[in-house]
């Protein structure tokens, strides 16, 4: 992919009316919701009209962007059906390209309706059907440089971004820390809501058996990347992913971070990226986490190697491959009859 080149001001004659549907609710703060209202403003700041909603509802629109194939399979259906050949993108989330693909033969022939297909990070090309891997394009996550802020000087402070979900297997770093020396000064700090009453539970009672973890629930996005800031290092231990934006959001700020060894983050982080460990191994990630803590060089290479990632998360950069994946499908030139895909 080319680097981020300025946009052209577009007349009000080139602005197209996108329909960007996500099944996230509003007002929730999930990964995909955080994801579609960042597009929405990249996408009206390139002079487009924008309408974000969970569905379709057949009202007319130029281009049709569906996160999520499976759950927005409904909307897809009712659009190409009314459109034939109008413009349709469909960005892949990790359920649909590590789970739903393996799973659900019908997402094969979702896919196949797509005009464009976007990807998170280029690894996910490898799941997709060889039929359409033409028709997928990868743009990174951006995310505006967080404010930089001092790290504690009495702990060493891990944080962990993620809702308690089973597929964020959000409890793996406070697990891990109880099998580090007493001499460590390591402290996992959590932040994400609870989506059912069971996880809120199992990370309250985590909480009372372990000192070194501290459930903080849900916080602000503003709050969450201070806390994200202020950290050594971060930890992300899903089971499967797309391309996290927690991932980007801590390239951004220059925190160095631990992973499973999943296709979602080694995509973005490269395969010989030094701090990964396989998926659910607790006693990997302790090793790796006190390998980060004790050892400096260690340290070091995981800040240089993030640190050479972060042009990746530059807001011009996911700003202007949407630019030119709309050129792509020849969306400067709305009709009544929704945009033609090339």
């Amino acid at each position: 992919m080319s680097g981020p080149a300025s946009a052209p001001a577009r007349s009000k004659l080139d602005a197209v009316r996108i329909s960007l549907v996500t099944p996230a609710p509003t007002g929730t703060h999930t990964g995909n919701r955080v994801t579609a209202l960042r597009w929405a403003r990249i996408l009206r700041a390139l002079g487009h009209r924008v309408r974000v909603e969970r569905e379709y509802g057949e009202h007319e629109c130029d281009v049709l962007i569906a996160l999520h194939a499976r759950r927005s399979r409904p909307s897809i259906e009712r659009f190409r059906n009314r459109h034939p050949e109008g413009a349709l993108i469909i960005a892949l989330t990790g359920t649909d390209l590590y789970g739903d693909l393996v799973t659900d033969p019908g997402i094969r022939r979702t896919l196949e309706r797509a005009s464009r297909l976007v990807l998170l990070q280029p690894l996910g090309l490898d799941a997709l059907p060889r039929a359409v891997r033409g028709r997928a394009r990868v743009i990174y996550q951006s995310v505006r440089t967080p404010a930089a802020a001092p790290p504690s000087r009495g702990t060493f402070d891990v944080c962990v971004l993620a809702h308690l979900r089973d597929v964020k297997d959000p409890l793996r770093a406070a697990f891990a820390a109880r099998d580090l020396p007493p001499s460590s000064r390591i402290r996992i700090l959590h932040a994400g809501a609870a989506l059912t009453d069971d996880m809120g539970r199992t990370a309250r009672a985590e909480m009372r058996a372990n000192p070194r973890y501290r459930w903080l629930g849900e916080l602000p996005r503003w709050k969450a990347l201070r806390l994200l800031a202020r950290s050594r290092l971060m930890v992300l231990s899903s089971r499967m992913e797309g391309g996290a934006n927690a991932l980007s959001e801590a390239l951004a700020a220059s925190v160095p971070v631990l992973v499973s060894r999943i296709p979602g983050s080694l995509g973005i982080l490269g395969p010989d990226y030094p701090g990964t460990y396989p998926v659910g191994d607790t006693r990997a990630l302790a090793d790796l986490l006190s390998k980060a803590e004790t050892n400096a060089e260690f340290y070091r290479s995981l800040q240089a190697r993030c640190a050479a990632l972060r042009p990746l998360t530059e807001p011009a950069r996911e700003r202007a491959a949407w630019a030119a994946l709309l050129a792509d499908l020849g969306a400067a030139r709305p009709d009544r009859a929704g945009v033609r895909a090339s």
